[in-house]
């Protein structure tokens, strides 16, 4: 296909990742304002975990988003995937986000665990936006004139 007709696509993945990056932080916020709450005790605000849980979920959408566009433009351009390393950082990235949320939907009194592997998880998660995010950079310039 012709290039011009994939710019709005590309368009859309980066504003898509710029908002993928902005949930992040703002997870790690209002994540570590609930780790703070819990830890000292105090009543976190009304509403709190609820936003974490939406903009959680908005993340999760982004992502996915992301993969879709990724695999509809590469396939388009190039007819076949795995032209450099964004591809393997792009899936570890979603398997990472996917693996946050299902962790997240499993914390709770009788699964200890789950908090510390959806922090864990989270952590690694800002390494691997980090990887997407260059890789990433790397084949946007491909596709400029």
């Amino acid at each position: 296909m012709d290039l011009p007709s994939f710019l709005w696509l590309w368009k859309i993945a980066a504003w898509s990742m710029g908002l993928s990056v902005t949930a992040y932080l703002l997870l790690a916020v209002t994540g570590g304002w609930m780790f703070y709450s819990r830890k000292t005790k105090q009543p976190r605000p009304s509403g709190l975990r609820t936003t974490h849980y939406i903009v959680g979920g908005t993340m999760v959408a982004l992502v996915l988003l992301l993969l879709a566009i990724g695999i509809v433009g590469t396939l388009g351009q190039y007819g076949n995937l795995g032209h450099s390393v964004h591809l393997p950082a792009g899936l570890t990235v979603v398997g990472l986000v996917l693996l946050s949320a299902w962790s997240a939907t499993q914390i709770g009194p009788k699964k200890p665990w789950a908090r510390s592997l959806h922090i864990s998880t989270n952590i690694v998660l800002f390494l691997g936006f980090a990887i997407v995010s260059l890789s990433g950079w790397v084949v946007v310039q491909k596709y400029l004139p």
